[in-house]
């Protein structure tokens, strides 16, 4: 028992102070900028090795304690050398990809993920895949931090593709839904929405909803992909699914492909969305720092009720929730 504490101990010190020497050395790493162009890099395993490194406090897991990733910026934060002198595996030079720990971390799987930085793109497209033009590249018609270009993509590829994020979540899960055969595909996920979604979901378990499944019906979307939505009751312009900090998501245990009964009330309809709509705004008390959108939205012939649910920074109400 000693030696499984001291090795987790040693993992979750290693992997700590690997996130601060990235960011403390950012300023070597913009000096000598890689460009890695959007191929498709192979998921490589991270071992562990022996390294004298202070111990900083645990803020890898999120405010749920769930999540199991942590992004960088290949050409900002994510010095490759860091993973190689820290963790000692030459495969740390493939580039951006998905480094998963050989080791579980304070008993879970992780997996640090090396972005494609947002400047790769070229002509609305990321090599063949088609992702279009964010808002504030064609109308640089707002300041908001949170309405700018996204920092970068993870790659992912069918390797890859099944990477938890968290502990009900995979990478695939936030994926836009077109282009099904093109691989690699490209990803803006934030830390926070899978945090959030974590939160929410334990929020509704302390309060006697059971949720083993919450589907994630609408994730990331591309700027070209959300266009196709756009108009009139349909997907906003300056959707905040184009940023990654957005889903809409419903809790579907039977796995029958629809919203559960959430309120025992022997009908499937807005109500149990509401159900979920009440944890967010629970959540949101707790944790103003993940202030966001919340929407309900009703049953159609194409869908059954679902919530909205989003990190955008500020509070954002409507369908009446």
């Amino acid at each position: 028992m000693h030696h499984t504490n001291s090795r987790a101990l040693r993992w979750r010190t290693i992997a700590t102070s690997s996130l601060i020497a990235a960011m403390t050395i950012s300023g070597t790493a913009s000096a000598h900028p890689r460009s890695p162009a959007p191929v498709r890099p192979e998921t490589v395993t991270v071992s562990s090795a022996a390294a004298s490194v202070p111990v900083v406090p645990d803020s890898l897991f999120g405010r749920s304690g769930k999540l199991r990733f942590k992004l960088y910026n290949a050409s900002r934060f994510f010095a490759l050398p860091i993973l190689e002198r820290l963790f000692g595996d030459p495969a740390a030079e493939s580039g951006p990809g998905v480094y998963h720990a050989a080791e579980d971390i304070m008993g879970r799987p992780f997996a640090f993920i090396s972005m494609i930085p947002f400047t790769e793109k070229s002509g609305g497209k990321l090599g063949d895949y088609r992702v279009g033009f964010w808002p504030n590249e064609r109308h640089r018609r707002t300041a908001q931090e949170a309405y700018e270009n996204p920092e970068g993509f993870i790659v992912v590829t069918p390797e890859n593709q099944d990477t938890y994020v968290s502990e009900h979540f995979r990478l695939r899960d936030f994926l836009t839904h077109d282009q099904k055969d093109v691989w690699p595909k490209y990803l803006v996920l934030r830390e926070s929405l899978v945090d959030k979604l974590e939160l929410v979901i334990e929020d509704l378990a302390a309060h006697g909803v059971r949720v083993e499944h919450m589907v994630v019906m609408s994730g990331f979307r591309t700027p070209q992909y959300n266009a196709q939505g756009v108009g009139r009751g349909g997907r906003a312009r300056d959707s905040r699914h184009q940023f990654g900090d957005a889903a809409d998501v419903f809790v579907d245990n039977d796995e029958n492909g629809r919203m559960d009964d959430l309120n025992h009330d022997h009908r499937i309809d807005s109500r149990d969305a509401r159900v979920i709509l009440q944890a967010v705004e629970r959540v949101e008390r707790a944790h103003p720092e993940l202030a966001g959108g919340a929407g309900l939205y009703r049953a159609t012939r194409a869908h059954g009720p679902f919530a909205h649910v989003d990190t955008r920074g500020e509070r954002a109400r409507w369908g009446r929730s």
